[in-house]
């Protein structure tokens, strides 16, 4: 945590600034942020159903990171020197996505000029993400369903039959059980489909991890914009973690991206976050603060004392301890916990070196690699 000192002649007020790097924890998978129970859960399953080779069905709102646990999966999972290939059934055109599914022969069409092997053999070997899966219409529900019982695929135009040896992972923001009552999904590709499933909660139900997730969105598009922000105000840094969020992580991710390019000098304030983000959150705690106030007495007192700030957390604290953590998630693996840190093995080293610790003292302690740079669906 850092102090700014006041600036200009008119300047009479201290604002206060966190230094966001501090705010910056270590996540126990690739790519997700965070130390929420809710967050705990989703970590938590992905590490129980990674290592097996079973389909698995990724549900969440639009935004929540969906393809960032299918990565995860991937990763951690039977194929992980594999291709992780990607189809989006959104985009799904009418006679043209059998053959990127499936592939085709040449000559099987009109302007077939080559042959195409298709994603379910693009991905063999490795993990076949289908992103929307809702999104499919029905008669190439029951092409999907045929593919995923046999593990085999047929080119159009063609007699061969190909086997499959794959991941699959079917990842979708729809109700596909509502859907199956509606006559929009086939009942027996859903129970193929879902073999193991991963909700995802919204980020409004775990607004305690949006600190976190601003720092590791801060740090990325400094990298991306060559940028060098180091603090967020508390102003803005209150904002961030009472708005509701309807977008999602997806949703904050552009909102720090705008800040961080907008913004003067070294910081985030509250005007470089959105006006509209401003405005909502300032009259929703504007009407909670009225709310309370009517309450019984000394309500006023204990509110006071929860908006004390935390206790100071120096920088030097906070990479101590990401550098512990990397390491015991890694098993003291120093190439590992580098990468999942984005320093160089070198300085990896010096940063051992400086806090005393030691590669033996976590070849023992289980874990999974922490977080890289998001996407989401």
């Amino acid at each position: 945590m850092t102090m700014e000192p006041n600036s200009g002649p008119d300047a009479t007020i201290a604002v206060e600034w966190m230094d966001a790097e501090s705010l910056l924890g270590i996540a126990r998978t690739p790519g997700l942020v965070g130390e929420s129970a809710a967050l705990h859960a989703v970590t938590s399953a992905i590490a129980r159903v990674a290592p097996h080779k079973g389909t698995v069905l990724i549900l969440g709102e639009s935004g929540t990171g969906k393809e960032v646990v299918a990565e995860a999966l991937h990763r951690l999972g039977p194929y992980p020197n594999g291709p992780l290939v990607r189809f989006n059934c959104a985009n799904f055109v009418d006679g043209l996505a059998e053959s990127q599914l499936f592939g085709h022969v040449r000559g099987a069409f009109t302007d077939a000029r080559e042959s195409h092997i298709g994603c379910f053999r693009q991905a063999n070997g490795g993990t076949l993400l289908l992103d929307e899966v809702g999104e499919l219409p029905l008669r190439m529900q029951s092409k999907i369903l045929r593919a995923v019982e046999n593990l085999e695929v047929q080119p159009v135009g063609s007699s061969e039959t190909f086997s499959l040896d794959l991941r699959l992972i079917v990842a979708t923001n729809r109700d596909l059980r509502a859907m199956i009552k509606a006559g929009e999904f086939r009942a027996d590709l859903y129970y193929r489909l879902d073999v193991a499933s991963i909700r995802i909660p919204p980020l409004r139900d775990r607004l305690e991890d949006t600190a976190q997730l601003a720092a590791h969105f801060i740090a990325y598009y400094n990298r991306f914009f060559g940028k060098r922000v180091r603090f967020i105000s508390r102003g803005a840094l209150a904002l961030i973690e009472a708005y509701e969020w309807p977008g999602n992580v997806r949703e904050l991710a552009h909102t720090i991206e705008r800040a961080t390019l907008l913004c003067e000098h070294d910081r985030i304030d509250a005007c470089d976050l959105p006006p509209e983000l401003v405005e909502e959150t300032t009259a929703r705690l504007a009407g909670q603060v009225v709310g309370s106030t009517a309450g019984a007495d000394g309500a006023g007192q204990s509110s006071a004392r929860e908006d004390r700030p935390p206790p100071e957390v120096t920088l030097d604290d906070a990479m101590k301890a990401a550098v512990t953590q990397s390491l015991a998630a890694a098993h003291g693996d120093c190439a590992k916990a580098a990468l999942s840190l984005g320093i160089s093995r070198p300085a990896i080293y010096r940063k051992m070196a400086r806090y005393g610790l030691r590669r033996s003292g976590f070849r023992d302690q289980a874990g999974i690699m922490p977080n890289r740079p998001l996407r989401f669906i």
